[in-house]
């Protein structure tokens, strides 16, 4: 699953350690989702895109 965590990240100027801190995760798993590495769950992806003020799909892309 590829996803725009860097992307919407980048727009508001945040960090991964701040995004992390935001929704209660390591950065290290920040920088697993932004590289593919993990895919989230579903609990995670719904806070990530409502703190990045985007819906889940535009966040994530299941391919």
């Amino acid at each position: 699953m590829k996803n725009n965590i860097k992307k919407y990240r980048k727009k508001y100027k945040l960090t991964q350690e701040e995004l992390a801190k935001v929704v209660g995760v390591t950065r290290q798993t920040i920088i697993a989702i932004e590289n593919d590495k993990y895919n989230p769950t579903l609990e995670l992806a719904m806070n990530l895109a409502k703190y990045l003020d985007v819906s889940v799909e535009e966040l994530f892309i299941l391919e």
